[in-house]
């Protein structure tokens, strides 16, 4: 059994147009590469830190990995870890819950709590 929930990173003004859309395509750098992005609870924070640092007005996707079906394919990406990647636009009912990412004063992210299931606290 996988995790509760899997997470993607978007610009606010992609969710907001996937949301009138019913689907979100992915960002510039999913598009490229042919998946969108997907990291789990454990991986997402590093996963920002790498990919989105210093970047304003970004969003947390909470997806249910049950709902994508066959199109979620879990492969070795960063150090050989598994990562959920998606081979097809995400539904927008797929996704529990959105969080805001501001940045902090130290220039991080700050990521809402995360339980040991993935369900934000």
């Amino acid at each position: 059994m996988g995790p509760a929930l899997i997470y993607s990173i978007a610009r606010r003004a992609d969710w907001q147009l996937a949301q009138e859309r019913g689907g979100y395509a992915g960002s510039d750098d999913d598009r490229r590469d042919g998946f969108i992005h997907f990291s789990t609870a454990e991986q997402v924070r590093e996963s920002c830190r790498r990919h989105r640092a210093g970047q304003h007005d970004l969003v947390l996707l909470a997806v249910d990995p049950d709902a994508l079906g066959d199109a979620l394919r879990w492969e070795p990406s960063r150090g050989g870890a598994l990562f959920p990647h998606l081979y097809s636009e995400l539904s927008t009912t797929a996704v529990v819950a959105v969080h805001d990412l501001p940045l902090g004063p130290d220039g991080e992210h700050i990521f809402p709590h995360l339980g040991e299931d993935g369900d934000p606290d």
